[in-house]
């Protein structure tokens, strides 16, 4: 495919002046970490979920990159790499807490318009905030507050850009601590000495595919016309990207919530089928919890496990509209033996369970099938009564303390993996913690 030449927004879309504003907490999980510990203050440290040489670190300090290490390096090649290394169990109640006093603080000196993960935030600059003195005091005021009022050894790098994909960007130019402006005048030369794995959405298996079209540098993107950049993509994600490489701002997008689900990586004394299930069985619950708390019902149940030197084996089924514990659980144990009889019962590296096809409960009446056959009343009386059990569980759980009542196993034999975890792009409730 030979690039058109063509790189001129159409009239009207145009990069405008500096408006938005990027925070990003750097090596976050283990910052928080040497906020709260002081022993940990300027030394490699690196945050794991679970006490084993055989996973992998998910935050790294800055000590610890300095190192060669980075979220993603399994713990024993950390090791290798720094003898002196230090792990820390993830503690992502923690997190979440820390979470609300950096919001509280950046609220204090500008809105937080968007919270885009457990360590992102982007905020909307006003009309009189747009020129470069005004963002530079401002930016200056966050820091200063963070430092102040929630920790001196939780920092952030603050970027500015006329859209909020480049303000992201430009927290990326200067870490740690860092503070970067880029002004529609300096686009998009300022962009050229980034790798396409700088810039986000662009992934390992994108850039391999931007390598197939000739597609190699940043500079080189910026040759082909939207049009082409959608084909490349095979997506209208391509389209958008040259607009937003362009400083022009997009209309933003909401989706409805299509899901809920959790995971886990399971510890070598947890992964032989056995042990497993009971893994499972606490996430399919927590799934429900989270399902009512947040007044869905579920139609699909989907369960992933992947084997342990293995591959990934998947299966979903369809439920009728529910939200209790009893009818997920029966759905897991029929997918569970099925899947495992494939590969002969083998050890299981990692767990996941999703809940799909959400209802909100106020349309629940809406949503009904017009040439379904009639409900069994038995069957509706059974469903309302696991329903009344499982709300009571709630109650007891966050009244005493997550685990206080299980189903199918001791509660005291769940709290070693129950606990909720925080991916970067999902932040979970702290309701959540109790469940």
């Amino acid at each position: 495919m030979s690039p058109p030449n063509d790189s001129t927004p159409p009239p009207g879309l145009r990069a405008g002046c500096l408006r938005w504003l990027y925070v990003d907490f750097n090596s976050y999980f283990a910052s928080v970490e040497q906020e709260m510990n002081p022993a940990l203050r300027g030394r490699p440290v690196i945050v794991i979920p679970v006490e084993s040489d055989s996973t992998c670190a998910i935050a790294a300090s800055y000590e610890a990159k300095a190192c060669g290490i980075r979220t993603g390096t399994p713990v024993y090649e950390a090791k290798q790499k720094c003898p002196g290394l230090i792990c820390v169990m993830g503690r992502h109640e923690m997190y979440r807490a820390y979470h609300e006093k950096l919001r509280e603080e950046v609220e204090q000196h500008i809105h937080v318009d968007d919270v885009c993960s457990i360590d992102e935030f982007a905020c909307r600059l006003m009309n009189n905030e747009t020129s470069p003195a005004y963002v530079t005091a401002l930016a200056q005021r966050i820091k200063r507050g963070i430092a102040e009022n929630v920790g001196a050894h939780i920092r952030c790098s603050i970027g500015v850009a006329p859209n909020r994909y480049l303000a992201k960007v430009a927290t990326d130019l200067q870490k740690p601590d860092g503070f970067t402006i880029l002004p529609a005048e300096d686009l998009p030369h300022r962009l050229f000495g980034l790798s396409l794995r700088d810039l986000p959405g662009i992934g390992a298996n994108m850039e391999q595919r931007l390598h197939r079209h000739g597609i190699t540098t940043v500079e080189q993107l910026f040759r082909y016309a939207p049009k082409h950049l959608r084909a490349v993509w095979g997506s209208i994600w391509g389209e958008k990207m040259w607009y937003l490489l362009r400083g022009i701002e997009l209309p933003e997008e909401k989706g409805d919530r299509r899901s809920i689900g959790h995971s886990h990586v399971l510890a070598p004394e947890r992964r032989p089928p056995a042990a497993a299930y009971a893994v499972a069985r606490r996430l399919t619950v927590k799934c429900a919890s989270r399902l009512r708390r947040m007044a869905y019902h579920a139609t699909r149940f989907s369960l992933s496990v992947r084997l342990e030197n293995g591959p990934r084996l998947g299966a979903e089924v369809p439920v009728t509209a529910a939200d209790d514990n009893f009818t997920f659980l029966a759905r897991l144990e029929a997918l569970w033996d099925a899947l495992l009889q494939q590969e002969g019962h083998r050890r299981i590296k990692k767990v996941s369970v999703t809940l799909t096809g959400l209802i909100p409960n106020g349309q629940l009446h809406h949503q009904g099938d017009l040439f379904a056959a009639a409900p069994d009343p038995a069957v509706q009386a059974a469903r309302q009564k696991h329903s009344k059990i499982s709300a009571a569980m709630d109650a007891l759980n966050k009244k005493f303390g997550k685990d206080t009542v299980a189903l199918g196993m001791l509660p005291e034999a769940g709290r070693s993996f129950s606990g909720t975890k925080i991916a970067f792009t999902r932040i979970p409730d702290m309701e959540e913690f109790l469940e």
